[in-house]
């Protein structure tokens, strides 16, 4: 059994037909993942804890609230998680609707197993490589935010290629005052080359310096 990284996060299978829920929670954990079946959208909610899910699968039509409604409650309340929806009657109308709020995929009854199965692990991919890009975005402007104005400058000189002859003639100081910027500038950002700072500068929105600066260290 392949052990995915879901470690034991939880993958919630909303549906009031109980042969559905059961068939996917059972497909999700032949594939090692922790299923949870729930009979309705209320139930789910009940004790919903998002720190503890990994990724929602809810049919768009059931008695009160339905899929669509869930999926809008919960980007209402901030929760934002991979969501797929299921589908059936040929109601893709809908399915595209909720695409367009925000969820990861849909899948149509009477549902394929491969099909289900590979909808969630490239929702579950996909969450992640967002998740873990604006995690490296904070940390970067973290970092930048602790810089001084002149280390700033600096940066953004870096950001558009310059040597250190260009920025120190362009912002009025010696070539060797830049080069102690430089060195500043990789301990405070953590950086181990020059390569890793400019992508870090990138990340956090430093963009080029192209303007002339007055002197000063």
């Amino acid at each position: 059994m392949r052990n995915h990284m879901q470690s034991s996060k939880v993958v919630h299978v909303i549906d009031d037909d109980e042969g559905v829920r059961e068939g996917l929670c059972a497909l999700l954990g032949a594939k090692g993942y922790v299923a949870q079946p729930h009979a309705s959208c209320e139930e789910f909610l009940n004790g919903f804890s998002a720190d503890a899910a990994l990724c929602i699968v809810a049919d768009l039509r059931m008695p009160g609230m339905g899929g669509l409604d869930l999926q809008t409650h919960l980007l209402r309340n901030s929760v934002d998680l991979p969501f797929i929806v299921i589908t059936g009657h040929g109601d893709v109308p809908s399915a595209v609707r909720a695409l367009k709020s925000g969820a990861a995929d849909f899948i149509e009854k009477p549902v394929d197993g491969k099909s289900f199965i590979a909808a969630v692990e490239r929702a579950v991919v996909a969450s992640r490589a967002v998740k873990t890009q604006s995690e490296a975005t904070g940390l970067a402007q973290e970092r930048v935010a602790g810089l001084t104005p002149r280390e700033r400058d600096v940066l953004g000189h870096l950001v558009e290629g310059n040597p250190n002859k260009v920025i120190a003639h362009r912002l009025k100081i010696s070539p060797r005052t830049v080069e102690n910027h430089r060195a500043r500038l990789m301990v405070k950002m953590q950086a181990d080359s020059v390569a890793e700072l400019v992508r870090m500068a990138l990340a956090a929105g430093i963009s080029a310096k192209v303007d002339g600066q007055t002197g000063g260290e």
